[in-house]
């Protein structure tokens, strides 16, 4: 089985099995989508819902969030974890916004990594699920479960960003994130994974990856 027959492979058992797969992060545009996703980083998506609810109550754009004072934001931002990185870069990011791109959060990959505190997985996720515009998101499961099963050997995630770009098509790119990251939530976690559960089992056992590496 080629590397492509691989993905499509996978890629139908995922839909068929999280069809309502999509992003977890509450937002309302992508500026919210962005300061969001930059909170999210060591910090489950559920907490950072219940923090920018009050985050997005007090600053409701990115104008007002570049003119916020640090150490209320920090406060507001603490139960996310690593605070004064977040809180710096979340104002950082709605400044340049504000000075350098009329008040709108860039559209491209180039602009969009020149914010503080956005590397190519907050860019792919405000790209996709803020303009539509395609993007594979490689956050901690979907590193795993492409290793696991076989659809990548790299260990770097612009490397397996760019294996998994090659082999499954244009147009699943986007989902392709929500479905894995739905898996390695469920059923393919890091210590412990559901293997009895797993609709994938057949292809997961055919791939040579050593245990300890395996999360």
């Amino acid at each position: 089985m080629t590397k492509t027959e691989l993905a499509g492979k996978v890629y139908d058992r995922l839909i068929e099995a999280y069809p309502e797969a999509t992003i977890s992060l509450n937002h309302r545009d992508p500026w919210q989508l962005l300061v969001a996703t930059i909170l999210s980083a060591q910090c489950t998506d559920k907490q950072v819902n219940k923090v920018t609810q009050e985050l997005f109550e007090e600053y409701s754009n990115a104008r007002q969030m570049s003119r916020a004072k640090l150490e209320k934001l920090k406060a507001i931002v603490r139960p996310t974890g690593f605070y004064n990185n977040k809180a710096e870069a979340i104002k950082g990011a709605s400044k340049y916004i504000i000075e350098n791109n009329g008040g709108k959060v860039p559209d491209d990959m180039e602009t969009l990594l020149e914010l503080p505190g956005v590397g190519r997985k907050t860019a792919n996720v405000v790209l996709g699920d803020g303009f539509g515009i395609p993007g594979v998101v490689v956050d901690t499961h979907v590193k795993r479960i492409s290793y696991r099963i076989g659809l990548t050997n790299q260990k770097r995630p612009e490397n397996i960003e760019s294996d998994l770009n090659e082999i499954f098509p244009k147009d699943q790119w986007i989902a392709l994130g929500h479905l894995m990251i739905a898996h390695g939530r469920k059923i393919c976690k890091a210590r412990n994974p559901r293997c009895e559960q797993c609709f994938m089992e057949d292809i997961c056992a055919q791939v040579e990856v050593p245990t300890a590496e395996r999360s």
